[in-house]
């Protein structure tokens, strides 16, 4: 799912392939240049297409910023819905590591991933979208641990797998400050710093679903 741009019905095909190609521009500067080479006119320049065309779609740069975090966290949401070996998973710290290594990778090779949600660029609008975004990859992880193990009711009030990732965030995001990148140390920190906040709702042992027809057992 994409939020490239906001509109009532799906763009024309002529207007998703323009709108794709400034993505893509906006995308290669932000990667190469920061935040801080970025303007409707770089954009524009990159994608050899008039500024107008940029302003048609996007009136911001904080509206391109926040197209892009959504296609970040659409990457994210694939990885932690991909299926997963049922078998493979003896506990759920298993099926943890699984889901942050999967995420980890998208880091390591998407420069815009790091750019975005893991550099300061003190754009609110964008820091807003990745956190309303943290909520539903949260909804997501909790969702895929009840597919695999017998997870217990967790507060209302607390949105515990959004904070667990947001938490991990903060350690991959000063390993890149500190070293241009997340180091396997950093990442195995992220790890346990996401486990260890779980667990202070999980017990150290779920018990799995069974399987039907080789899937898990469906929640109800």
């Amino acid at each position: 799912m994409s939020t490239r741009p906001a509109a009532t019905r799906k763009p024309r095909a002529r207007s998703q392939a323009r709108i794709d190609t400034i993505l893509d521009a906006a995308r290669a500067l932000l990667a190469a240049e920061g935040v801080a080479g970025l303007s409707i006119y770089s954009v524009a320049k990159r994608a050899q297409i008039p500024a107008a065309s940029v302003y048609h779609f996007f009136a911001s740069v904080p509206a391109l910023l926040q197209a892009l975090t959504a296609d970040v966290h659409a990457a994210f949401r694939a990885a932690i819905e991909a299926p997963i070996e049922h078998d493979s998973l003896k506990q759920w710290r298993d099926l943890s590591a699984v889901v942050e290594q999967r995420m980890l990778s998208i880091y390591a090779y998407d420069a815009v991933a790091r750019q975005l949600i893991l550099t300061q660029h003190g754009l609110t609008e964008v820091t807003q979208a990745d956190r309303q975004h943290d909520l539903e990859l949260g909804d997501l992880m909790l969702a895929v641990f009840n597919r695999h193990f017998e997870v217990p009711p967790l507060p209302d009030d607390v949105d515990v797998f959004a904070l667990a990732l947001e938490l991990s965030d903060r350690v991959y995001a000063r390993s890149v400050h500190q070293h241009g990148r997340i180091t396997p140390r950093m990442a195995e920190e992220g790890m346990r710093v996401f486990d260890a906040y779980v667990g202070l709702y999980l017990p150290q042992y779920l018990p799995k679903r069974g399987l039907i027809a080789g899937k898990p057992a469906p929640t109800f």
